[in-house]
């Protein structure tokens, strides 16, 4: 019974530090892009990595800064187009320029709660 006390211990320790190593790898990359892409985008890949083999999740902020197919840390305005769009419903298009792939993400919730604060 100890022991798998401890192993639950040991991988939620791993899971932290694995939190930790991604957030600090896409700082890194927000920081370095202007100087360096290619090595935003390496940063970006062992984010990716290291998210994957601790099998945690990726915070929305960080989740929306890369392109799901050529994995390339994207910045609005230099390899990125981003536009609004309200039909068929409400949602964010986000473009690659490197691969030219499209993401869409609704916006809906974040809307409906902007509401309920007026209120």
């Amino acid at each position: 019974m100890a022991k798998k006390f401890i192993r639950q211990r040991e991988q939620r320790e791993k899971r932290r530090i694995a939190r930790e190593r991604v957030e600090t790898l896409f700082t890194l990359a927000e920081r370095v892009y202007p100087y360096e892409p290619e090595l935003a985008n390496r940063y970006v890949e062992i984010a990716l990595a290291v998210q994957q083999k601790a099998k945690i999740r990726l915070p929305r902020k960080w989740k929306r800064r890369y392109c799901k197919r050529c994995h390339s840390f994207l910045v609005p305005g230099k390899n990125a187009v981003v536009r609004l769009r309200s039909r068929p419903y409400p949602h964010v298009v986000m473009k690659c320029l490197n691969c030219g792939h499209v993401m869409r993400y609704p916006y809906l919730r974040e809307k409906k709660m902007k509401r309920g604060k007026k209120d």
